[in-house]
């Protein structure tokens, strides 16, 4: 069992709804208009379907959908790296919708994206339309279903022919462009060489003119420092000279009042951090002295700066930047000027990409007969006695991102002719029964534990109708199973019912669903037949039915 527990508040034309499901098979049914679909559509919202303003009912602000599963193991590495984990086996996905289109969503009460719901909906449910049979005439759609049925992942092989394009297409923009790259590797390599004449640091600029302007005035800064020493420590009224006059009229008073040792701290603080200065600014005076020859030399290695940066038209701090830049763009040159190495390059891509699409051939080839027969055996069952269906493969002229297979599938609606395009010999009822027989094989291979067709019997009757019933309730022995449907042969063979209503409340519509036991099912089956609900030929017809 997967799916649980679903509840809609304010969706399209629900009010509220709570609704408990089981394992095994279970069919929606109701009349025509009453939104039979609309559970499967809210479970595609929750799992991160498109959803608009007009989701929500009429006159209400927003509309709510949460689903109850049970975790698959498979999920649980996806949950704990994402922070949705601890809620004891059960997966709570939410998601909300304003009336201006805005939406939410939580998984395990923490906020995801939409991305993060659609990522786990594989691993939840697996969903069958009712148009199924449409994707039969894609070659995407058909490709899909045969890798599907083969375990195959486009990943290796897709990226493998991306690193191959892009080779390639380097080769050839080299090839076409060796001219003017021959001339850009000269103008690049002519502008290293000028800037290599400087050899600019990044940061040299500003260090650069801090040395000139201390150097430039040198003179102005020993004198300050002179001035400073004299004002601290040189003069009879001088700070530290101040300052010891009035340490010690408070340490000689200290012994009578205690208050003032705190002061003669703070002095003698005060006073070591004059004399620290004091000795700090001798240093200075010692060590520094004008020095033309030097003030010289930054000079001309100044006006190298500023006659680069005019040549070039950048600012001069801008220069040891763009001189990389330069060195990392003549490296691509010369790189694209290499047609050997790109050559080699395209070579070894192309190879890459061989080696996967040979294996993803491979393992089409050996499929496609499995695939064949699955389908053709189930389609006996269908209606279709005699008939078969084919997969053929046909290699392309041009390799693709998927390899280098056309499939298609081929069926002859009875033996003795010639199979052909699906969509060229099959009529609408044939073409709903062959993508039903699809539909089951594949979903048997599936992962996800919950699979929901949504009326994909349409133009099907009669005893085949009843046969579909048996096979969706023998996919329920193992998975959990639920169909809309319109046939009642087919909603006599499910486990649980669930009867979707519609009613008038005042001006608005409103629709419900609910489980019904054996009689309800008898009376709805009765409608369903054709015949009056009530009419005693068409409630035995019904319990014949269920009998079955």
């Amino acid at each position: 069992m997967s799916l649980r527990r679903i509840v809609l508040r304010n969706f399209v034309i629900v009010e509220s709804l709570e609704l408990d499901l089981g394992s095994g098979f279970s069919v929606l049914t109701g009349e025509t208009g009453a939104g039979k679909s609309i559970l499967i559509d809210a479970l595609q919202l929750a799992l991160g379907g498109r959803g608009d303003a007009g989701v929500v009912r009429e006159g209400q602000a927003r509309c709510e959908i949460a689903a109850e599963f049970d975790t698959p193991e498979s999920l649980s590495p996806w949950l704990e790296e994402h922070g949705f984990t601890g809620n004891e086996g059960l997966l709570l996905l939410r998601r909300t919708v304003d009336a201006d289109g805005r939406s939410r969503a939580w998984v395990n009460g923490g906020a995801a994206t939409l991305t993060q719901l659609k990522e786990i909906a594989s691993e939840l449910v697996d969903i069958h339309g009712q148009h199924a049979w449409q994707s039969l005439t894609r070659t995407d759609a058909v490709r899909s279903l045969l890798d599907g049925y083969a375990g195959i992942h486009l990943g290796a092989t897709q990226k493998a022919w991306g690193q191959w394009r892009q080779a390639k297409k380097a080769l050839e923009s080299a090839c076409e462009r060796q001219t003017s790259l021959q001339q850009e590797s000269e103008r690049l390599a002519w502008q290293i060489t000028e800037v290599d004449k400087l050899a600019p640091g990044r940061e040299e600029w500003h260090d650069l003119n801090a040395q000139h302007s201390r150097l430039a005035n040198a003179q102005s800064l020993i004198d300050a420092a002179q001035s400073a020493v004299a004002a601290l420590d040189d003069e009879d009224d001088s700070a530290a000279a101040l300052i010891s006059r009035a340490l010690s009229a408070l340490q000689e008073q200290a012994h009578i009042e205690p208050a003032f040792a705190e002061h003669t701290q703070a002095l003698e603080a005060a006073l070591a951090q004059v004399q620290d200065t004091v000795h700090s600014l001798h240093q200075y005076q010692r060590h520094t002295d004008q020095d033309p020859a030097s003030l010289a030399v930054l000079d001309d290695r100044l006006s190298l700066w500023v006659s680069l940066s005019r040549r070039f038209r950048r600012a001069p701090e801008d220069l040891a930047e763009l001189h990389a830049q330069w060195k990392s763009e003549l490296a691509q040159v010369d790189q694209a000027l290499d047609l050997a190495a790109l050559e080699t390059a395209e070579r070894t891509a192309w190879k890459s990409f061989q080696s996967a699409a040979q294996v993803l051939s491979k393992k089409r080839q050996q499929a496609a007969p499995g695939l064949s027969q699955a389908v053709t055996d189930t389609m006996q069952t269908l209606g279709l006695q005699g008939g078969r269906f084919e997969v053929a493969l046909t290699k392309l002229e041009e390799p693709q991102a998927h390899g280098w297979e056309l499939v298609e599938f081929l069926v002859a609606g009875h033996a003795g002719v010639t199979a052909r395009p699906v969509g060229k010999v099959a009529s609408g009822g044939e073409l709903s029964r062959i993508a039903l027989a699809i539909s089951v094989v594949t979903s048997q291979l599936g992962q996800a534990p919950t699979l929901i067709f949504d009326e994909v019997d349409s133009g099907i009757g009669g005893a085949v109708a009843h046969t579909v019933g048996q096979l969706l309730r023998q996919l329920g022995l193992d998975r959990q199973v639920m169909a809309v449907t319109h046939l009642p042969q087919v909603a006599a063979c499910a486990d649980h019912h669930l009867l979707v209503n519609k009613q008038q409340s005042g001006q608005q519509t409103l629709s419900s669903v609910s489980h019904i036991g054996q009689e309800e099912r008898v009376i709805e089956l009765a409608r369903m037949l054709g015949g009056s609900a009530q009419s005693e030929v068409s409630l035995a017809h019904a319990r014949e039915l269920l009998a079955v």
